[in-house]
């Protein structure tokens, strides 16, 4: 959407705009080496768009002010709310003709016109539908007005917007990064990113997306359980879940932990049933070579999620630290939070 620039001293800041907060984090130029990184949290969500936009643009000025993020150059996430994602499947083909028979299915599906739509495409493979071959495509598309509304953001705080960059994509670039061995090139792995408000599910085949579907389950419905199974302030469940969450497994109130397990376990089970849902997907879709791993990351990924998941399923489970590679980075914490905004600050890289 929007074209790059010349390359400079260090990466573009990476500007990843949630449901709960906004991040920023900038790589020096070799992306070799963590420069900065800031998360400011947002208030609730304004009754309008303009009124949101607002809280966004205040939140990156204060992410901003007083650290050491170096030049304007930008580029900010499109996730989900904003963006339409969803695997298709259409006729063989390519080219032209591809694209025309993408935006003609697209027109079907979109909750918005496709004619002020801005529409995307990878392709993912070919597949076999009955005794015919077809090619699945995953669609990405955004409403135009949210594009504008993103590019005034960007003007407003200051920062020179390079690129705006679908969320899926920026999640799987931060960790392709960390699997550039052969064998782990053709290895399909599937990235479950717990937000605040939603769980994105991404199955790759190295660094080519295979799949990629949001669900609507996150730390919100989460944080509301609690809430009301422990009968408290949704604030004081929110805090009470975190704290739990970050503190080591021989470290926490075993009857605290319980009383979380207890009231989280509905909305947990139909996380772990969506998620089984997307592995079967794969398996019945891309046939041949299985699902070697599930890599758990976000910001409400942490030992407890991975604990559940673990223990009901086959798949071999692991949290996700999309900074491993970098000097001076943290090691502690929810380190699975600034997954987005790493793969959007090594999108000029690419």
């Amino acid at each position: 959407m929007v074209s790059f620039l010349g390359r400079s001293q260090v990466s573009p800041i990476g500007v990843d705009i949630g449901s709960r907060s906004v991040k920023l984090l900038q790589f020096n130029a070799a992306r070799s080496e963590l420069k900065e990184a800031a998360r400011w949290d947002l208030p609730a969500a304004a009754d309008d768009a303009e009124g949101r936009d607002s809280q966004i643009i205040d939140a990156i000025q204060r992410a901003r002010e007083g650290r050491n993020f170096r030049g304007r150059d930008a580029v900010v996430s499109l996730g989900a709310g904003r963006l339409f994602v969803q695997n298709i499947r259409v006729g063989q083909s390519s080219g032209e003709e591809l694209r025309k028979i993408v935006h003609f299915e697209a027109a079907g599906k979109l909750p918005f016109s496709a004619e002020d739509a801005e529409i995307r495409f990878l392709t993912a493979d070919d597949v076999r539908q009955g005794d015919v071959v077809r090619r699945e495509v995953i669609l990405l598309a955004c409403h135009r007005p949210v594009v504008q509304r993103l590019l005034a953001i960007a003007e407003a705080t200051g920062l020179r917007l390079l690129a705006i960059d679908a969320e899926p994509l920026a999640l799987l670039r931060c960790y392709v990064c960390q699997f550039r061995r052969d064998d782990d090139l053709q290895k399909r792995r599937m990235f479950v990113n717990v937000g605040a408000s939603n769980t994105s599910i991404l199955i790759a085949r190295g660094g080519d997306p295979l799949f990629v579907k949001y669900i609507d389950l996150g730390g919100r419905h989460l944080d509301e359980a609690v809430a009301s199974n422990l009968n408290m302030p949704l604030a004081d469940a929110i805090a009470l879940r975190r704290h739990n969450g970050d503190r080591r497994a021989d470290q926490r109130d075993p009857e605290i932990t319980r009383s979380i397990a207890e009231s989280i376990r509905p909305v947990m089970e139909k996380l772990v049933h969506e998620v089984s849902l997307c592995a079967r997907y794969h398996s019945v879709t891309f046939r041949g070579q299985p699902l070697a791993q599930a890599v758990f990351t976000g910001g409400e990924a942490h030992s407890g999620v991975l604990e559940w998941f673990s223990g009901r399923s086959d798949l071999p489970c692991e949290l996700g630290n999309p900074l491993r590679s970098y000097s001076k980075a943290p090691t502690s914490g929810r380190v699975g939070q600034w997954d987005v905004a790493a793969g959007l600050a090594l999108r000029e890289a690419h």
